[in-house]
């Protein structure tokens, strides 16, 4: 057999060896992509393209619920006012419920309905039959290039986290921290480790002493009261008996902190049975 003969012999016998590789090649690229040779393949439907971000196949985080803080449906509202002819726009959201208020915060926030404004001022003095406590995101803004003037949040009528005013050049002029209605920096003391009994609160604002400062007595009843302004006692500080919260005495201080030369006196005194033993005749 001549060798041109075995050769072509041999390249035949070739051809029948490497088509059927060639085929079986193909059949393996038309196949599901195996990720794991111990586990089963991810399922195509939910396979990354080249161009996808990853944090698109998150579960979506739930979405607070409009005018909700705080687990409270609060109503939006607003106010407009002229100062120095310029309007100021204040945006705010508000509540009906009292309960929740503590009865020794001193700055208590609501929108009088009668008169159309924010008013601040003492639990007691709060108007409840034509009054609305602010509750959730508080905004002022000077609306001719809406430059934000002072933001905050209400809880129950009272200041509460992070609150910053600004000038109208966006400067910021102040900010402050607050605990439903206390300034963060105030002092507390308890009577027990788990500080659900208080026994004494000295307000601190700005490094002041400033506010109404309270003395309780480990069942929970007042002992002594008064208010602080820049530091120095002033009004009418008032003082209990141990038993029965019945009033001890009350003693006067100037009506501002200005007023240095002034003498605090008792003004008034009772015994541990209520009765009037000695009034301070003007």
């Amino acid at each position: 057999m001549s060798n041109n003969l075995i050769l072509f012999f041999l390249f035949a016998a070739s051809l029948f060896i490497v088509t059927p590789l060639l085929g079986q090649e193909g059949k393996n690229q038309d196949s599901p992509k195996v990720l794991s040779t111990e586990g089963p393949t991810l399922p195509p439907s939910i396979e990354l393209g080249p161009d996808e971000d990853e944090s698109q196949t998150e579960i979506p985080q739930k979405k607070r619920k409009k005018s909700v803080f705080y687990d409270i449906k609060s109503k939006k509202g607003y106010t407009k006012n002229i100062s120095r002819n310029k309007i100021i726009i204040e945006q705010f959201y508000t509540i009906q419920e009292f309960e929740k208020i503590s009865p020794y915060v001193r700055d208590i926030y609501w929108y009088d309905t009668k008169k159309k404004s924010i008013m601040v001022s003492s639990l007691a003095k709060v108007d409840k039959d034509n009054g609305l406590l602010l509750h959730g995101p508080y905004k002022k803004v000077l609306k001719e290039n809406d430059q934000t003037l002072e933001e905050g949040i209400f809880y129950h009528g009272m200041k509460n986290g992070r609150w910053e005013k600004y000038n109208t050049k966006d400067i910021l002029t102040d900010k402050e921290k607050y605990y439903k209605g206390w300034p963060k920096d105030s002092k507390i003391s308890y009577y027990d480790e788990a500080r659900t009994k208080i026994k004494e609160v000295i307000p601190i604002e700005y490094g002041k002493k400033e506010g109404y400062y309270y003395y309780f007595l480990e069942n929970g009843r007042i002992a002594v009261t008064g208010e602080y302004q820049f530091d120095k006692k002033v009004g009418i500080w008032k003082e209990y008996h141990l038993r029965f919260n019945r009033r001890k005495r009350e003693i006067q201080y100037a009506k501002t902190p200005f007023e240095n030369d002034f003498q605090p006196y008792i003004k008034k005194e009772w015994d541990n049975k209520g009765k009037l033993i000695y009034e301070q005749k003007n």
